[in-house]
């Protein structure tokens, strides 16, 4: 089943690339065809999950293949990935509504997209690290492409940018991996094995190196400050699919290698840096905020505010690492909430990025002092970026709200200085209403005027992820219930 899930979009990408002669109206069809089929699988998966024992995984699937180094094609599920897998199926469908009307070359957006649509649930799904390492990589190429050749403004500048960037991330991310591999007695690239037997507990300094190099390359996909720069000019010119895949599944890519990887097989690294994570978790979150507050350009506003919710995830499992001289219900509750808010701003985030796509289709400017008053014209805008507002500085009633406060009660129990963590959100509480006075509040001005409300593609595509962001803000429990036991598990791994 697993195998279905990740290929199948791969699968309806080979077929459009392979037929050139299918129109443009029937491939968006197709695209859209295809997420809606996937999304299904995951949720049949969902729906027969069954909470593995600990350090088992569910559907698990394992074939030989690089046997030289005992890498194998293994993949699994727990509580961890399956929320991503959902995650990336939902974002996906979204996408696809919202591209339903696109002019430039649809056919091969709607290729690329299902390519990096295989490619981002490999990563979730893999339980190998050379499998992981191939789809992580394939996701960079995927985004690469599609910020050149859909975005605006200097496109191809920030998508060099990116791939750059992050590529050499990724390199130090292999070599991490080729460290734990060189440590491991039998050496073996498998995920669950490395994680059961932690191959450098007792080697302090090899054991720090190797955390360095995966900490870094996943920092840098994260992104986390000092690795963030990139991240600004892909968001801001890239289309606005682009940028919720990019916002909504791929930065997520590196929080859950951190919560998959670094932690469970480098416990002794992880609880000597807990520290060094929470500090850069708490920069982060102050300095994401603020530079997030300076902005004029919408887009951009938003990028910055990624940096900042991705800082809470940091500080979360950063505290997690004291759990050996503390709670471990405090560890739990910090790790729950992190993967929570991983979903959490996916689904807001994703959304948020898609409106603002809207203000480009219309008016090709993100410049706050450009608009005005919109809400007149834009009655059914204005209501759902204020949801997406409301629900990313963390109100009560949205998934924002039950991941912070996890994150928060957590990570306070174990070290009170990230109390300094909400700081954040008062600053996000800021931007966001700065952004909603400029763009929609007083008299319809500049570009608002003559300004068309959302098209129904462009209501349902952000419409659905927020209506998400709602229902498990109020009704969490269903998510929670697959995230806490492998949450426990985690930092189980980590203090032992």
């Amino acid at each position: 089943m697993l195998s279905l899930i990740v290929f199948w979009p791969l699968l309806v990408a080979v077929v459009l690339v392979a037929l050139p002669r299918i129109p443009d109206s029937a491939s968006r069809w197709i695209w859209l065809a295809a997420t809606v089929v996937d999304l299904g699988l995951v949720l049949a998966v969902w729906v027969t999950y069954d909470t593995p024992a600990p350090g088992a995984l569910a559907f698990e699937e394992q074939a030989p293949w690089i046997p030289g180094v005992d890498s194998s094609y293994h993949l699994g599920v727990d509580g961890l990935s399956l929320p991503m897998l959902a995650l990336t199926a939902v974002i996906f469908v979204a996408c696809a509504v919202y591209a339903l009307r696109e002019e430039q070359r649809p056919r091969a957006q709607a290729a690329l997209f299902l390519f990096l649509q295989t490619a981002c649930l490999g990563v979730f799904a893999a339980q190998d690290l050379i499998l992981f390492f191939v789809f992580f990589d394939l996701s960079i190429v995927g985004m690469y492409f599609a910020i050149a050749g859909w975005g605006h403004g200097d496109a191809a500048r920030s998508a060099l940018k990116f791939f750059l960037y992050t590529f050499l991330g990724s390199l130090a991310l292999l070599l991490g991996f080729i460290g734990l591999y060189v440590a491991s007695d039998p050496r073996t690239f498998d995920m669950v094995e490395l994680a059961a037997d932690p191959p450098l507990d007792g080697s302090p300094v090899a054991g720090g190196l190797v955390l360095a190099a995966i900490l870094l390359g996943l920092a840098v996909k994260t992104p986390t400050v000092p690795f963030h720069t990139w991240l600004p000019p892909a968001h801001t010119d890239a289309p606005a699919i682009g940028s919720a895949v990019l916002a909504g599944v791929l930065l997520k890519l590196g929080t859950y290698g951190l919560v998959r990887i670094a932690m469970p097989m480098l416990p002794e690294a992880w609880r000597a840096w807990a520290w060094v994570i929470i500090v850069v978790g708490l920069v982060s979150i102050i300095y994401g905020a603020l530079v997030a507050l300076a902005q004029t350009d919408l887009k951009r506003m938003i990028a910055y505010t990624s940096v900042n919710h991705m800082g809470y995830v940091v500080v979360a499992l950063g505290a997690a690492g004291l759990v050996s001289g503390g709670d471990s219900l405090s560890g739990d509750v910090a790790v729950t909430g992190a993967v929570f808010q991983m979903v959490s701003h996916g689904l807001i985030t994703g959304a948020l990025f898609l409106l603002t796509g809207v203000l480009w289709d219309r008016a090709e400017s993100y410049d706050l002092g450009s608009f005005g008053g919109l809400t007149a014209p834009a009655p059914r805008l204005a209501a759902l970026f204020a949801l997406g507002a409301f629900a990313s500085l963390g109100l009560p009633g949205f998934t924002g709200f039950i991941a912070e406060f996890q994150i928060f009660t957590g990570a306070i129990a174990l070290a009170p200085v990230t109390a300094i963590g909400l700081l954040g959100i008062l600053v996000t509480a800021g931007l966001f209403l700065r952004s909603l006075q400029f763009v929609f509040t007083g008299p319809t001005r500049g570009l608002s005027t003559g300004f068309a409300d959302l098209a129904p593609r462009e209501l349902w595509s952000a419409g659905g992820l927020m209506s998400l962001a709602i229902v498990f803000g109020v009704l969490p429990r269903p998510l929670l219930d697959v995230i806490e036991p492998a949450a426990r598990v985690t930092v189980d791994l980590v203090g032992r």
